[in-house]
């Protein structure tokens, strides 16, 4: 939660260095068994979707709200872990519903309806406020909605009732080196697959292009 956190790539260069320096306690070990294109989506959606899913709690039944790259590698994590996974996706997306179904997932179904079950904890991937109310409603008392997302559009008002019973809403700002440290123990444990589309450097503008009109299905990673 450093107030003059600086990150490679935007606020400083060295995004695409091929030698760099670095402090040695901020660098991490990849798992042996990951070639360089599989383990990249563990490094920055893995990573975040980690710390979302560790300030969930150890809790039974856990809804993930936008089911893309992130909570697609947590949910692996957290079905290794044997929680109840409920995945709420645009409303109408079946294939994306089928997909976490096919991972899993004990419900799947669009974001404007309510689980079977009370929820534990939520996750919010998906940088859409008004989900926040909605995943309130969706939990059981003492529960916590979690907002994975570095921004997200405006959280409309709801009733203090939402609220009420001991629920909780946090956001996640980065991660610690221990969050970095247990998630790469584990992601070759369960074993976490992660899902890429290549890109060489130079499409890189065609790359984000697709990312930005939803045309994407895995992590696009730039390759030198």
């Amino acid at each position: 939660l450093c107030d003059r956190a600086k990150f490679t790539g935007y606020t400083i260069d060295g995004g695409y260095a091929e030698f760099t320096v670095a402090d040695s306690r901020f660098c991490f070990h990849l798992p042996d068994n990951y070639n360089d294109v599989d383990v990249a989506p563990l490094l920055c959606a893995g990573l975040i979707g980690y710390r979302s899913y560790r300030k969930a709690g150890d809790v039974r039944r856990l809804g993930i709200y936008g089911f893309g790259n992130a909570a697609h590698l947590i949910a692996q994590i957290a079905l290794y872990e044997g929680r109840e996974l409920f995945v709420f996706t645009r409303p109408g997306d079946k294939a994306t519903q089928e997909s976490a179904k096919k991972l899993g997932a004990k419900w799947t179904g669009g974001s404007d309806e309510m689980p079977p079950e009370k929820l534990d904890a939520a996750i919010i991937f998906a940088s859409v406020g008004p989900l926040v109310p909605t995943a309130l409603r969706a939990l059981a008392k003492g529960g916590i909605v979690v907002c994975g997302g570095i921004h997200m559009s405006d959280i409309p008002s709801f009733p203090y009732a939402d609220l009420w019973g001991e629920r909780a809403i946090t956001s996640v700002a980065n991660l610690t080196r221990r969050d970095a440290e247990e998630f790469l123990e584990i992601a070759p444990r369960v074993p976490v697959r992660t899902k890429t589309e290549i890109f060489p450097l130079e499409e890189a503008n065609a790359a984000l292009e697709k990312f930005r009109a939803g045309e994407l299905t895995a992590t696009a990673v730039l390759v030198i």
